[in-house]
């Protein structure tokens, strides 16, 4: 892959460094050490980190791991005593560390089945490598310009893998490189980034002779630094690269190829599981089992495996559709051609998996073609961010569509396995939490005696409706409150309530989301991305999926929130204060920062509020849209104050944000006026509903020098005539961000609109005109002088009663 300079790599180290620091009283667990367990065993484990000095437990995503005991040392660093099953699922899991006042970012660990070494230097001199035995899995770590290098004896023909997790442990941007050499110093095999496991490396051959065997580990650019650590694993356990066909149906056993492993193509059974989706198939012979998986899928469709020849669209193998089917793009400028039966107007997702699913040296290309005329219907090569292909193809007859795979490049070998996924399209639900801090995936912690409150966002897709949300296994001593989320909103509020006596406790709660149409017979579950190493441009270079959402009951907090429940409403193209109440502990001081939960649609709320040291109140300004959603919204206030190691957030309980229509409908007229002289602005007034008593209308925005008293007004008004004196000093020119605000009291508090933008335009005077004698007409009467108009002049009428008046 492309290296980084120097000093990028120094300044992007630094970059995610900072990024992984939480502002919070959360802890920020940092890593394991040593960064995996041999399952089976019993061990004590160093934590490291921030903020853990009341680290209380660990919270695992996945059974198999149970923590045994927990003494911590001091603020950055804790002892855990882990006790790994045997039937512990092996490769990578997560947890996180919960304590007191918080919940961590999630940390990641591996489980091996080869008994652990530690790294012991000095072993960077060729001729002295760490001895290690055949199948252990070695962990260390790569300093600054370091070379590691071990040892293994192995006999003529026997498997030599070496397969290193460096990436993958989520520490940092590590780009390994693993070689194996004989001991003359030859290499005889390297690896730098094998896409089977991302950027991490597998080097693996067959001994050429009985001897010694030296692997060396390093930084692809003899880069490294005290967060460079890894797995190495070696041994001669069997490692293929890829396996074919890509799956089959729940619970079905069935046969597959190994390919790329150094002994040979192979075969074995696989029992898949009953569940669909993806699963992790781990390699396993008689001389061991590899430590990292193969992907396989599973699916009820019916299945085909490519048959060659089939490189023309006349030779296409068959498939269904919906359906799947597997295939090897072999050699260079292969190309593979499938093909089903389509049925006229229906919508089709063809879907081709290999990098990004499989981890396949494919980069696919997908067309799809009819296969009477050999129109070309649709294509894709990259989509939605990955190097997989997708596509969607609407069949325009009952007839038989083609598929053709090829890669971009037009390369080929027998790694470069795919499976193609036609379906139709059917209704999907997805969970989501929403971010507040960019790239740190959201938790929740509520104190004890408080109220806390996140969003939880919903992706739906090929269908509508209203969605009901459960919580499962929520800690005890916690409220969960919330309602439905409309049709017609992706976002729902979430507030959570803890007792005075709930204990301090974690869990990892399953989100569950559900249509309330009946007929729609699916559910959405929280898939929750942490992304722990970024590349450049913040590129997602490694992380983890949770399928749960963390909450923890944490210590209680010096105070609590509560907004005002407002009286009135906020009106369309109208603002409002709305009031925030501080309760705090005795002693309890400091600044509280205020912000809205979410805004309601077309609401705006101010973010930069605070409730003043020593203060116990402060108002956040919320303005509506002309558009806002007219309704009764749930609202909420986070406030977050400094206390103990870092800030503690809190929420308010509920309160209802009334959305209302405009007070009135407003039109404008142009005015202009001389400096130094009078004019009238006139707003006309279209009421859209009713309201007690009288109103005040204002102008506002206007410029210096211009003046305009307030008019009162009561529901039947039609309009408000403003008597606007313009001073002589009154910058002249075109004024156009005058506004009006009309103000309505009901419950004894206001109700807010303004409207705009009015145009004034100031005018210098006319230069005095120069008096021309006439000849007297003593027989002419003299007229009458014009009466004076009723409306406001414009300008152009100005000029003409002037001119008509100097004639």
């Amino acid at each position: 892959m492309k290296r980084f300079q120097a000093l990028g790599l120094a300044l992007l180290v630094v970059s995610l460094f900072a990024a992984k620091v939480s502002f919070g009283a959360d802890p920020n667990l940092q890593r394991f050490d040593p960064p995996g367990f041999q399952r089976g065993t019993e061990l004590e484990v160093v934590l490291r980190g921030d903020r853990i000095a009341d680290a209380q437990d660990l919270l695992f995503y996945e059974s198999g791991i149970e923590m045994k005991s927990m003494t911590v040392e001091n603020d950055k660093t804790a002892k855990v005593t882990l006790a790994i099953k045997p039937e512990c699922r092996l490769g990578q899991h997560a947890c996180r560390l919960r304590t007191a006042s918080g919940l961590s970012d999630v940390c990641l660990f591996y489980v091996g089945a080869m008994p652990e070494v530690e790294e012991k230097e000095p072993n960077n001199d060729f001729k002295e490598p760490q001895a290690v035995a055949m199948n252990s899995t070695v962990n260390g770590i790569v300093q600054n310009e370091d070379v590691d290098y071990f040892v293994v004896e192995a006999k003529k023909g026997e498997r030599i893998t070496a397969e290193l997790t460096g990436l993958r442990l989520g520490r940092t941007f590590f780009d390994p490189y693993v070689a194996i050499l004989n001991e003359q110093r030859f290499e005889l095999a390297k690896s730098d980034d094998e896409p089977l496991v991302y950027q991490d490396c597998i080097c693996s051959m067959l001994a050429p002779e009985d001897g010694k065997y030296i692997i060396q580990v390093r930084e692809s650019s003899y880069g490294g630094n005290g967060n460079c650590a890894y797995r190495l694993s070696i041994g001669n356990f069997p490692r293929p690269l890829g396996i074919f066909p890509t799956g089959g149906k729940p619970g079905e056993e069935i046969e597959v190829t190994w390919l790329g492993d150094p002994s040979g193509t192979q075969t074995a059974k696989v029992k898949l599981p009953a569940e669909e989706g993806e699963f992790l198939y781990y390699p396993e012979d008689q001389y061991g089992i590899a430590p990292s998986p193969n992907r396989l899928f599973v699916s009820s469709l019916p299945t085909a495996v490519e048959a060659e020849p089939n490189n023309e669209r006349k030779e296409a193998t068959p498939m269904e559709g919906p359906g799947i089917a597997s295939g090897v793009i072999g050699e260079k400028g292969d190309e593979d051609f499938f093909k089903f039966m389509a049925k006229k107007g229906q919508d089709y997702e063809v879907r081709v998996y290999a990098r990004e699913m499989l981890r396949s040296y494919l980069d696919p290309v997908v067309d799809v073609y009819r296969m009477s005329n050999g129109q070309r219907l649709q294509g894709n090569d990259d989509s939605n961010g990955n190097i997989d292909s997708y596509l969607t193809v609407k069949a325009p007859e009952d007839e038989e569509l083609v598929i053709r795979v090829r890669d971009h490049l037009g390369t080929g070998g027998p790694l470069s396995v795919y499976r193609i996924e036609v379906t139709q399209k059917t209704p999907k639900l997805t969970v989501e939490i929403p971010e507040v801090q960019q790239y740190v995936a959201r938790t929740i912690s509520v104190p004890q005696d408080n109220y806390m409150a996140i969003l939880v966002s919903a992706r739906r897709e090929n269908f509508g409706s209203e969605l009901a949300f459960s919580f499962d296994d929520i800690p005890e001593g916690v409220e969960v409150i919330t309602f439905p989320m409309a049709e017609n909103t992706n976002l729902l509020p979430v507030m959570l309530k803890a007792k005075p006596d709930a204990k301090l406790a974690g869990k990892l709660v399953d989100v569950v989301a559900k249509p309330t149409k009946e007929e729609l017979k699916l559910e959405g579950h929280v898939r929750q991305r942490s992304m722990l190493v970024r590349g450049q441009n913040a590129r997602d270079m490694w992380g983890h999926d949770a399928q749960h959402m963390a909450v923890a009951v944490t210590e209680k907090v010096p105070y609590k929130l509560e907004i005002v429940q407002p009286k009135v409403p906020v009106v369309r193209d109208g603002s409002m204060q709305l009031k925030v109440v501080a309760t705090r502990d005795e002693g309890f001081d400091s600044e509280i920062r205020l912000r809205l939960l979410n805004d309601p649609p077309g609401i705006g709320a101010s973010r930069s509020i605070k409730i003043e040291k020593g203060q116990t109140e402060a108002t956040i300004p919320v303005t509506a849209n002309g558009g806002a959603q007219i309704g009764t919204h749930k609202i909420c206030v986070l406030g977050s104050a400094p206390h103990k190691a870092g800030n503690v957030e809190v929420s308010t309980p509920f309160a209802d944000l009334e959305v209302a229509d405009r007070v009135v409908d407003m039109a404008f007229n142009k005015a202009a006026c001389e400096q130094g002289q009078e004019t009238k602005i006139i707003v006309g007034l279209t009421p859209k509903r009713e309201f007690p008593g009288d109103a005040t209308v204002q102008l506002l925005g206007l410029p210096a020098g211009v003046t305009a008293e307030p008019i009162t007004v009561n529901k039947d008004a039609t309009e408000a005539v403003f008597d606007v004196k313009v001073a002589k000093e009154a910058k002249d020119g075109k004024h156009a961000s005058i506004v009006a605000r009309i103000t309505v009291t009901e419950n004894e508090e206001p109700i807010i609109q303004t409207n705009g933008n009015i145009e004034l335009r100031v005018d210098k005077p006319l230069p005095p005109k120069v008096a021309t004698a006439k000849p007297k007409d003593e027989g002419k009467k003299a007229e009458a002088p014009k009466p004076k108009p009723e409306r406001p002049l414009t300008r152009l009428e100005q000029l003409r009663l002037a001119k008509e008046q100097g004639e």
